[in-house]
């Protein structure tokens, strides 16, 4: 569950996994937020079984009230990935959702990809890393 893997965002050192890595995959995400408090919390899926069980393979937390509009991920090996993105708006450290389990606060996939009743699928927030990489995100 999203939610879950969020949570955990917050206290997270990002390190760079210990896997071998090409030195020129750069990946950022730029985030188009509506309000200026904050933070966008990111994360990135190198599968499609990691992204449907949310185990992401690296977190990120994007500052939004210090200024930070973008999310960069150093040293990715090349290949397919999926990003998940919160914008936790009140900064409680989590995603706000109403009684009936519906999110509150803005959220994205890589793509800008849409879902059906839950998180847009992996076919379709899938794209490929190779060198530099960017995608400029909308947070809805």
């Amino acid at each position: 569950m999203m939610i879950r893997v969020f949570a955990a965002v917050a206290g997270l050192a990002f390190a760079a996994p210990a896997f071998a890595q090409s030195a020129d995959s750069r990946l950022t995400f730029t985030f188009e937020t509506g309000a200026r408090t904050g933070a966008v919390l990111v994360a990135l899926y190198d599968s499609e079984a990691a992204y449907e069980g949310d185990v992401p393979t690296r977190l990120a937390r994007v500052d939004v009230a210090a200024g930070q509009r973008a999310a960069v991920f150093e040293r990715l090996a090349a290949g397919a990935y999926g990003m998940k993105a919160f914008h936790d708006v009140n900064d409680d450290g989590e995603m706000n959702v109403n009684p009936f389990g519906m999110p509150t606060e803005p959220y994205a996939f890589s793509n800008n990809a849409v879902g059906n009743m839950g998180p847009a699928k992996w076919d379709r927030a899938r794209f490929e890393v190779s060198g530099a990489t960017a995608q400029t995100i909308r947070i809805r």
